[in-house]
């Protein structure tokens, strides 16, 4: 499973028989991550008509169950003249109306399921971190979180981590920490180095000056957040010599970060796209930048103002369904973000390909006319000008942004001047330019950060 080429010693798994350590005997619960693992190598190369085909019989498992013992979708259903009876076809499939984020907000226990299969395991509850504003409770299954778990370890082995080296955590639901194992997903399976964690509100000297003594093989965080301290090692020399990759989620990526990962530490960068509510909905390729589709837990579609599902290059609404959580289905949940379809990928992977992971649609600039764009305003535009750490844009009506920095010194008004004119030529259009000078531009709750946030309504 894992190519050793490159000097990374072997993934050896745990024994569970006392005296047999190679060949191992797995335990049951590493036995079942593994047996994913087996399927998971299989199915990855099937050509998208087979995966849909196995879709599309989960589906049909999960609507049958959803009608029988959800309440939420009993009616959902019959009002939208959606029969299962019918079973999955594209035509039906269409017909099943899309799930909103308010409805789990307003409806959240009347979509928990009354009558749950007795070998799904346990259920856990959990709430989201809101990063919308608008935070949400939901439910899982074992079963549900068993495939978080082989997600999670598809991702290592996909990428050829060395599962023995030490990984650094920042990120918001930890402290400071050192400890052995990586986490409940490769330490049932295997023998894993060590993990440091650190707060991410942690300042950012104080994370640098951390990284630099933690000296990791692998570093995971928030996009925005490696960002600034990649910035930081590089202006003050820090070097993190064992740092071999990143691994960014939470957070669009930001153009540049690569480069930033690259310079800062000769580091590559891998990034995730997953939700709390859903798990994981995309890995980035082992081969390429784009992301794959988990096409064995999640059914995604991305579908333009119609409707209708988007070709490649074109950029729509993310919609999910959750095809094995028989707790809280989801259902062709439209979950706020936006995609752009990827042509298949060379590396011969079935799995769909989203091209870019847009973000949520308040992260949608609107000019004058009304056409909307994502806006990118990477860090090689403003560095040049003023020595400036971290830019927020706010939109606060069709004329004007606010802009909110960090910087190392007050900025002057010819920097200001010429500050503007490089965002108005990075958001096409000449916008007033509210410049304000802060701090620390404050996180949301979850730690999550946005470069941009518009408050125009749509």
């Amino acid at each position: 499973m894992q190519d050793v080429s490159d000097g990374n010693a072997p993934a050896i798994a745990r024994t569970l028989v006392r005296g047999v350590d190679w060949p191992a005997i797995p335990g049951p619960r590493a036995s079942l991550l593994l047996a994913m693992q087996f399927q998971f190598t299989q199915s990855q190369w099937w050509q998208p008509e087979v995966l849909r085909q196995q879709q599309v019989r989960q589906a049909a498992n999960l609507l049958a169950h959803a009608v029988r013992s959800v309440p939420f979708y009993g009616e959902h259903f019959r009002t939208s003249g959606y029969d299962d009876a019918d079973g999955v076809s594209p035509e039906s499939w269409a017909q099943v109306p899309l799930l909103q984020r308010e409805h789990i907000q307003h409806f959240g226990d009347a979509l928990r399921s009354r009558q749950l299969p007795p070998d799904h395991g346990r259920v856990f509850d959990y709430a989201t971190s809101g990063s919308t504003g608008s935070p949400i409770r939901f439910s899982k299954t074992e079963i549900a979180e068993l495939f978080w778990r082989a997600f999670t370890l598809r991702d290592h082995l996909w990428h050829q981590r060395d599962l023995g080296g030490k990984l650094a955590v920042i990120r918001t639901t930890v402290n400071e920490a050192e400890g052995a194992g990586w986490g409940p997903a490769t330490n049932e399976v295997f023998d894993t180095g060590s993990c440091a964690t650190l707060n991410i509100r942690t300042d950012i000297a104080a994370q640098a000056e951390w990284l630099r003594k933690q000296n990791p093989d692998y570093l995971l965080s928030h996009p925005s957040n490696i960002l600034a301290l990649a910035k930081r090692c590089l202006e003050t020399g820090i070097r993190v010599p064992h740092l071999r990759q990143v691994r960014t989620f939470g957070e669009t990526l930001m153009p540049g970060l690569r480069e930033a990962c690259l310079e800062a530490w000769g580091a590559t960068l891998t990034d995730v796209y997953s939700a709390e509510e859903v798990g994981y909905i995309a890995l980035q390729c082992p081969a390429h930048e784009h992301y794959h589709v988990q096409a064995e837990s999640l059914l995604v579609e991305v579908l333009d103002g119609a409707g209708r599902p988007c070709s490649s290059g074109e950029i729509g609404r993310v919609v999910l369904t959750t095809l094995h959580n028989f707790a809280m289905p989801l259902i062709r949940y439209q979950i706020g973000d936006y995609a752009e379809v990827g042509d298949p990928c060379p590396c011969g992977r079935g799995l769909p390909v989203l091209r870019r992971i847009m973000g949520r649609q308040r992260n949608m600039l609107t000019l004058p006319d009304g056409r909307q764009h994502w806006p990118s305003f990477p860090a090689e535009g403003w560095l040049p000008i003023a020595p400036v750490r971290q830019f927020q844009l706010v939109q606060r009506d069709l004329a004007s942004i606010e802009a909110r920095f960090v910087a190392d010194r007050p900025v002057t008004a010819d920097e200001k001047q010429q500050l503007a004119a490089m965002l108005h030529e990075y958001l096409r259009y000449p916008f007033r330019i509210d410049f304000v000078q802060l701090d620390e531009i404050e996180r949301k709750p979850n730690s999550k950060f946005e470069d941009f946030i518009s408050e125009v309504s749509r």
